[in-house]
């Protein structure tokens, strides 16, 4: 028995961000300037999934996801049909952020997602919205 799960994030999609690196005198301590995107996202994946348990250890976690990601003010209406999203941010850290989001969360690692399919593309409605297949 295959079990499905879908989350709709609204939203301009996040891209995980490196660490930053602060001296403290004679010491060098990193911080996370991204704690409150995260947090957002974090809460509002909760409001969607109410009973939702993370997914058990050892279980093999299909995951689809698209980023919605939103029109650049400058793009005429006329550019708009077809146009290909192949600025920055990366897909590669657009999904590092949602897997490090939903630890602990949609799964207890996320070393249990086993396969990806991703897209990227320009949309009306920005967002992040995702099905997860397990079982």
């Amino acid at each position: 028995m295959i079990n499905e799960l879908s989350l709709s994030i609204p939203g301009s999609p996040i891209a995980k961000k490196r660490p930053r690196f602060a001296r403290r005198g004679k010491f060098v301590t990193t911080y996370n300037d991204q704690q409150t995107e995260e947090g957002k996202f974090i809460c509002i994946m909760q409001a969607q999934l109410k009973n939702h348990q993370p997914i058990p250890v050892g279980v093999p976690i299909h995951l689809e996801v698209f980023f919605g990601m939103p029109y650049p003010a400058s793009m005429s209406q006329k550019k708009r049909n077809g146009a290909e999203h192949t600025k920055k941010p990366d897909i590669d850290n657009l999904l590092k952020f949602l897997k490090d989001c939903g630890n602990g969360i949609l799964w207890h690692d996320d070393s249990q997602v086993v396969s990806v399919e991703a897209q990227k593309a320009y949309s009306d409605i920005p967002g992040t919205n995702l099905i997860l297949r397990w079982g």
